[in-house]
Formats: C-alpha cells, sequence, structure tokens
C-alpha cells in the first residue's frame, strides 16, 4: 500500500514559489542575483495598519474569531464592496480566509464534483488549476494569447462551455501578464456567460487597485447584475496593501456558497490570524491615500521594464494594463544558443539559462499554460530593474 495519496500525482508544486526559493539558494551561496519571480510588492505594511495590529495585541484580540471572519471585518468589507464597486452585500454573504489563495480553494473544494469542469483562461495564475485538480475536477485551460493582447475572447468563452462546465475563472488585472479587461470587453463575456445559466463566475480581483494610466477596473458582477446570483466576488489586502505576509483573503456571494466554504474552512484551518483581520479591518476602513503612491511606482516601473525589454532582440512585451507583472513573447529567441552554449528549445530552458548565465530569476510561460513566453514580477526597485533588464538585453543579443 503506497503511503502518500494519489493526489499528489494530479498536482504539482508552484513554481513561482519554486524560482523565488531557487534565486533565494544562490543569493545564499554567494551568487549575484536578481530575483523577478516573487509576486509581493516590495513596500512596506503602511504603519496605521501595522499599529492597528499592535492595539489588537495589547487589547486582548488573541483568541479563536469566528470560522470565517470577525463581524467587523465582514461590515467593512460590505462597505467596500458597495462603496467601490457598487455591490451591495450583507455580513452572512461575506467570507474572509488565510489569504486570497484559501477562498478560491475553499470554493472549489466546497462545489467540484468529480466531471465538473472548470473554464480557465490561459495564461493564468499557476495555482488555479491545480486547486481544481486537488477539488477532483478538471481543468479547461482556454489560450488568450498575445494576438488578443492576453485577454479571452467572448467567441473563446462560448466554444469552451459545455453541460459540465461549472466555473469560469476570471480574473483582471491578470497575473501573470497584467491585462485588464476594458468594460466593454468585460461586457462581451458576461453577454456570453447570461446565455449559460448553469455557468458560476469566480472573479479574482487581488489586483483591482494595482491600474494604470486611465484604466477603469470593474468586476463581472457590477457589470451585469443578472449574474449576481452566481457570482463568487474574490479579493484580500496582500497586493494593494502590501500585506502579503498578513495572510488574508476574502469574498463574497451567495449565502448557500459561503455557508459551504465556512464549512470547508472550519475542517482545515479554522479562522484566519485574529491579528491579521484587525490589520485588515484598519485596511479597508482607514485611509487610502497610500495607494497613489504606489500605484504611481508600479506604472514607472512597468513603463521602464516594458521600454528596456522590447529593445531586447527576439522580444516583444506588450504593455500591460495593470498588476505588477509583464509576459513578454520570447518567439524570437527559440531555436538560437545562448554565449555559453545552451540551445533554447523553448521558455524553461530560457530562463533556466537566464538565471545561470545572468543571475536574473524569471518564471517561465509554461508553468502559466501559455508559451514562449516568461514572467517578470516589477515589483521591485529601479535600480534591480534597470541592472536585470540590462542583462536580459545582453543576454538576447548573444543568443546565435
Amino acid at each position: 500500500m503506497p503511503f502518500l495519496s494519489d493526489t499528489l500525482a494530479r498536482v504539482k508544486p508552484s513554481a513561482t514559489i519554486a524560482v523565488t526559493n531557487m534565486a533565494a539558494e544562490l543569493k545564499a551561496a554567494g551568487k549575484d542575483v536578481i530575483g523577478l519571480g516573487a509576486g509581493e510588492p516590495d513596500f512596506d505594511t503602511p504603519q496605521n495598519i501595522k499599529d492597528a495590529a499592535k492595539a489588537a495585541i495589547d487589547g486582548g484580540k488573541t483568541k479563536y474569531t469566528a470560522v470565517d471572519g470577525i463581524p467587523e471585518l465582514k461590515k467593512a468589507i460590505c462597505a467596500k464592496f458597495e462603496r467601490e464597486n457598487g455591490l451591495s452585500y450583507q455580513p452572512n454573504q461575506v467570507t474572509v480566509g488565510t489569504g486570497g489563495k484559501q477562498i478560491l480553494y475553499n470554493a472549489l473544494m466546497a462545489t467540484l464534483n468529480p466531471g465538473d469542469e472548470v473554464i480557465i483562461p490561459a495564461p493564468y495564475w499557476v495555482s488555479y488549476p491545480d486547486m481544481v485538480l486537488l477539488a477532483n475536477g478538471t481543468p479547461v485551460p482556454v489560450a488568450a494569447g498575445i494576438e488578443s493582447n492576453f485577454k479571452l475572447t467572448p467567441e473563446a468563452l462560448e466554444a469552451a462551455i459545455t453541460p459540465k462546465t461549472k466555473w469560469f475563472i476570471f480574473n483582471s488585472p491578470s497575473n501573470p501578464t497584467g491585462a485588464g479587461y476594458t468594460r466593454d470587453e468585460l461586457k462581451a463575456l458576461t453577454d456570453v456567460l447570461m446565455r449559460h445559466p448553469h455557468v458560476w463566475i469566480m472573479s479574482d480581483d487581488m489586483y483591482e487597485h494595482l491600474v494604470f494610466d486611465d484604466f477603469e477596473f470593474t468586476t463581472p458582477a457590477q457589470i451585469e447584475p443578472g449574474l449576481y446570483d452566481r457570482t463568487l466576488t474574490c479579493n484580500g489586502v496582500s497586493k494593494a496593501y502590501a500585506m502579503t505576509g498578513w495572510r488574508i483573503g476574502y469574498a463574497a456571494g451567495p449565502v448557500a456558497l459561503i455557508k459551504a466554504m465556512a464549512t470547508i474552512q472550519s475542517q482545515s484551518t479554522s479562522n484566519p490570524s485574529s491579528i491579521s483581520q484587525y490589520a485588515a479591518l484598519e485596511a479597508l476602513n482607514g485611509p487610502q491615500d497610500f495607494l497613489g503612491p504606489f500605484r504611481e511606482a508600479f506604472q514607472r516601473r512597468r513603463n521602464l521594464v516594458v521600454e528596456m525589454l522590447n529593445a531586447a532582440p527576439g522580444i516583444t512585451c506588450p504593455k500591460p494594463e495593470g498588476a505588477f507583472y509583464v509576459y513578454p513573447d520570447i518567439s524570437g529567441c527559440i531555436g538560437k544558443t545562448s554565449a555559453a552554449g545552451t540551445l533554447i528549445e523553448n521558455d524553461e530552458i530560457f530562463a533556466k539559462a537566464l538565471l545561470q548565465e545572468t543571475g536574473v530569476a524569471v518564471v517561465f510561460g509554461a508553468a502559466f499554460g501559455l508559451s514562449p513566453n516568461f514572467r517578470v514580477s516589477y515589483a521591485t526597485s529601479d535600480a534591480a530593474l534597470t541592472e536585470a533588464c540590462t542583462r536580459i538585453q545582453t543576454f538576447c543579443q548573444g543568443l546565435k
């Protein structure tokens, strides 16, 4: 009898975490490495949020809480959805989890049966398909390539829907591409979904506040009220508030689904950290003035990275609408040989050779379901980005 579960054969470790760990190991060994793999802001958590956490500790807020969130935080989440998205929810329609990832996982575990299909636009966040597999569902990747600016077309969505489709996972702005759907582009997708009432929508809005230029963020249930009763609108404090390590995500949706998700959580982690919940309460209710400077810094870095990568031979890098990622295409590099003699057969080999020969760590595109590409996280300093992109240019110039 094998000791490990057969479930492990269906999933693989996170490629983004693997790259981050590899870069950290090389740095620890004395190598000159610039890590562009981590998907987290390099800014510190704002002081008022840290102060709220300290006050919670001093005030004895260190005990178990309700399984899926303290009432005060649920009320603040309802106010956030009303204020920023025009969506009306009651506290019993809200759940709070240990990060955005747990929210998505709880929903999938609570709803998927063997044979149920989940449509996932590719490129996708690396965890989406593996979470579906863990929940005994069937991920259905649908390509959204560079020709459509990494955005799923309504025709492709329509063609992917079958009687077995249970969920459509939607992420805008996107990890890994940063692509954001305009109001009209999203309306075209919701029109398709209105024709298929058996399909539920899981909207991952984690990068909502990190949008650039004149882009206007919208979410599916906001665009099409007819989808309200079958949409789970997911968000969290990790990215916009520089709180990745605090591990607080949240979502709002139909009461029956929220109750089912709470049942899953009650038998896994139980409540999120009480201290983190009070910090998140301050994040949502407190001053929001730091969001502007955060956005300005990320927009400046985006412009820098896009310009420099497009100057590298063989690379095409679209300019994204949001998040803190770019997803350059390396079609012009495939089939060439690096200065150190490595034949670049695919984007995984490209990324490994780039790390070994230049010390720049990126995540290869196959991990996100669309090749030949790689992902750069520009959530680091301008100086580090300039040096990293210079090294990428030199690497590409050396390809023969």
